[in-house]
């Protein structure tokens, strides 16, 4: 994570904008915020450098890449001792079926998303990759029926 620069009320209407649409060319971006391209691009360009924006993305559907079961698999560790939390935390990362990994409170220490092909395939995932792990204590699978992504831009102050 980098050092963030101070974002005013342009360059949250530039991310806003380029949330919805990633592809949006530069001109078309400084044209809906009212500045000029080269401004919005060295705005674009500070907000990159400074990790603001992490990146630019393809939202691909799983199931075209024939992934059409999802879930959630929550996980209790058996200790908390950072090692243990650490290596964890990179065996789910390299796994391709992870789709997102939430270090969380409560009883559960994590939330994994997961995509597969099938029922058997998330069946041999948790067999495999989670309960053969050392540091996990149990695991509790749920299937997703939906996923509606919803995050939105905060308003400022």
């Amino acid at each position: 994570m980098g050092v963030f620069a101070e974002l005013d009320r342009i360059d949250f209407d530039i991310l806003g904008l380029l949330q919805k649409n990633a592809r949006m060319t530069n001109k078309d971006l400084a044209e809906t915020v009212g500045i000029a391209p080269s401004t919005c691009l060295e705005r674009v360009r500070r907000m990159v450098d400074s990790g603001a924006i992490r990146g630019f993305h393809a939202d691909v559907d799983p199931a075209a890449l024939g992934v059409a079961l999802q879930a959630i698999i929550a996980v209790r560790l058996k200790h908390h001792m950072r090692k243990m939390v650490d290596s964890f935390h990179t065996h789910m990362i390299d796994l391709p079926e992870v789709r997102g990994i939430f270090h969380i409170t409560g009883s559960d220490d994590y939330l994994v998303h997961v995509a597969v092909k099938d029922s058997n395939h998330l069946r041999d995932l948790a067999l495999d990759s989670f309960t053969t792990r050392p540091e996990v204590d149990h695991i509790q699978t749920r299937l997703i029926f939906e996923y509606t992504p919803t995050w939105r831009m905060p308003e400022l102050g």
